[in-house]
């Protein structure tokens, strides 16, 4: 025991919480198989997300004591790690006054409800942790509807754990000797009555999600006649997507230093260089082990970055594991569909560089990429001439004469199209400009010669 308790070690950066609430004293846990170690360069060292972890974990309020990690072989089907590891962890428990065990890896029922047996403490996973961070942070409807399917997705094989009395509800002596036909047996436990109701309650949540997406996807039609170019900003949680959106359309999303400080996606209008209109719509950020659950029930709000005219992914080019936290994002989208959707690469908060020349030198790592601050506004003007660039490769060039009593179809091309030149003559208006596909038809009548893009 002498040489296994000397394996964890003890933190001491303790964050004071304004709540009058009991903070619980967390023990965080991580595990890395062997194989992946020494051949998977592009994952997390098994540090790094348990850094990561601690700082969910903050975000939920736990106060970290500890943490301790193994390198196995393979994983134990019973308890996820190994015993050696779990008499360790009692006595951290011992030690520290410990009162969750945090691990790094989804636990299935089986191993939750081992190690809870073992421990004698509550055990959660890093799934849970991110499911809780979420519920806290959903603010609208829609937001809640798919926090709370995710949450009942996740416990509902986990019901075992959870219910060890197995309480009858009618039957057996409960129902009497003389209970009659129908009455007597083994009745039903509030385990199945407890299950058929989250299974209800799942089947409910899905049926409105479904009237969500539905939602979703009629105002995607409307945007799409509208002619408003879609640009859905992505990255990882804290890489400054709200940031970047607040000083882009001088919004107020809440933006503050914090994982998943904000879920709920923000649409803003962002006037181009040229004076055309794009829709900057800030989506939930990705983490590496981002939940399946999760995933399957954000599929509405996901759904609108594969629909987008453009991807921004915002990196943070100042995190220690910036090329690890680019590839999850990158795989993510890869999982979502989305890998065919044009995309520019913000590398941010150069400000914080003490050598912004640095992040120049990491271009080259990421094609279509530039270098920005979101939250001193460097080189965001560059970004939106960018954007305006990708943006018109959609749209065709075209030389139109428009009359004076159709200063209706002049005001749809600035909101709508990229004009380059508008010229007042006595026959009419003179207008080059670069023109949704959809609109043609609309301006054929007041098309002159065939423009030149």
């Amino acid at each position: 025991m002498n040489q296994a308790r000397s394996r964890y070690i003890v933190t001491n950066n303790h964050h004071t919480l304004s709540t009058n609430a009991p903070i619980e004293r967390a023990f965080l846990m991580g595990v890395e198989l062997k194989d992946q170690f020494h051949h998977n360069h592009a994952s997390f060292r098994v540090e790094d997300s348990l850094e990561e972890l601690a700082a969910l974990a903050d975000t939920a309020g736990l106060q970290v004591e500890g943490y301790a990690y193994q390198r196995l072989e393979k994983f134990n089907p019973n308890t996820l790690i190994g015993r050696g590891k779990i008499e360790e962890l009692q006595y951290c428990r011992d030690e520290l006054a410990i009162d969750v065990f945090l691990f790094d890896d989804e636990l299935n029922p089986r191993q939750q409800r081992e190690l809870e047996k073992l421990l004698k403490v509550k055990v959660v996973d890093r799934t849970a942790l991110i499911l809780d961070i979420f519920a806290r942070h959903a603010r609208t409807r829609e937001g809640q509807l798919q926090v709370e399917l995710a949450q009942y997705e996740y416990r509902l094989p986990r019901l075992t754990r959870l219910w060890t009395h197995l309480a009858r509800q009618a039957g057996g002596r409960a129902g009497g000797i003389g209970g009659g036909v129908g009455v007597r047996g083994p009745g039903e436990t509030q385990l199945e009555v407890d299950r058929r109701e989250i299974g209800h309650r799942i089947a409910h949540l899905r049926k409105e999600l479904e009237k969500v997406r539905a939602h979703r996807a009629r105002h995607r039609k409307q945007r799409q006649r509208a002619g408003i170019p879609v640009v859905s900003i992505v990255g990882y949680t804290n890489a400054g997507k709200s940031t970047l959106l607040n000083k882009l359309a001088n919004a107020e999303v809440l933006a503050v230093d914090q994982l998943f400080a904000t879920l709920d996606p923000t649409t803003r209008r962002v006037a181009l260089p040229r004076g055309s209109e794009v829709l900057f719509s800030d989506t939930v950020g990705f983490i590496q082990k981002l939940p399946t659950h999760l995933v399957a029930a954000f599929r509405a709000t996901l759904e609108e970055i594969t629909e987008a005219n453009l991807i921004v992914h915002v990196v943070d080019i100042t995190h220690p594991n910036v090329a690890e936290q680019a590839a999850t994002v990158t795989e993510t989208l890869a999982q979502l569909g989305a890998t065919d959707v044009p995309m520019l690469v913000a590398l941010n908060k150069i400000d914080r560089l003490d050598n912004p020349d640095a992040a120049i030198e990491q271009l080259a790592q990421y094609p279509n990429s530039l270098a920005i601050s979101a939250r001193t506004g460097q080189g965001l003007e560059l970004l939106l001439d960018r954007v305006e660039g990708i943006v018109q490769l959609n749209r065709r060039p075209i030389r139109l004469l428009i009359p004076y009593n159709r200063g209706d179809l002049v005001s749809l091309l600035h909101e709508r199209a990229i004009v380059s030149q508008e010229t007042y003559a006595a026959e009419g208006i003179y207008v080059e400009a670069h023109v949704p596909h959809h609109l043609m038809g609309l301006m054929q009548t007041y098309r002159l010669e065939s423009a030149h893009a």
